[in-house]
């Protein structure tokens, strides 16, 4: 699985425009929010031209901020890049990043360092499933405490469950 296909399938999970009143991160196109593609755009942007955002556009934003710009390109094994590149779409690169280091049994500081890589990157193929497992366990628990901090984004638990729940399924 290439970075391309990675991309295509975050854009299918991601689907179109939302603008849920409960979702921290406002208005979203194909998983970008508005605050990121200011960033990405360096300007104050409308919900109609966060609406307006193309998929072509949407990939290069992808590509750049959540597999190069954290090094997720670094990460040897295909399953697991995707994972964490969903990971870091859906909760931000560092917060992905420190998930796979509590997996690996690392310092977890949010940065993907050599020690990181190494770790993940010097896994036999059983043993990397179970990382895999892992990483996506982390995941599905920081979820479930973020609904326990934030009740008003338990709306959004059953989504991110089936998303998390399907990426398990497909390691098994």
């Amino acid at each position: 699985m290439n970075d391309n296909l990675v991309i295509e399938r975050i854009l299918a999970r991601e689907g179109g425009y939302v603008d849920h009143p409960a979702d921290r991160g406002g208005p979203t196109k194909f998983g970008i929010t508005r605050e990121t593609l200011e960033h990405w755009r360096g300007y104050a942007l409308s919900s109609d031209e966060v609406a307006k955002l193309t998929k072509d556009e949407a990939k290069q934003i992808l590509r750049f901020r959540y597999i190069v710009q954290p090094g997720f390109d670094h990460i040897d094994d295909d399953r697991l890049r995707s994972i964490v590149v969903d990971t870091a779409v859906h909760s931000g690169p560092r917060q992905a990043t420190i998930l796979l280091q509590r997996a690996l049994d690392v310092e977890e500081d949010g940065l993907l360092g050599p020690v990181t890589l190494n770790a993940a990157n010097q896994l036999e193929s059983t043993d990397l499933e179970k990382l895999m497992v892992r990483v996506l366990t982390a995941r599905m628990r920081f979820l479930v405490n973020l609904v326990l901090k934030s009740p008003d984004q338990l709306a959004f638990l059953s989504g991110w469950t089936e998303r998390v729940m399907c990426q398990i399924e497909a390691v098994l």
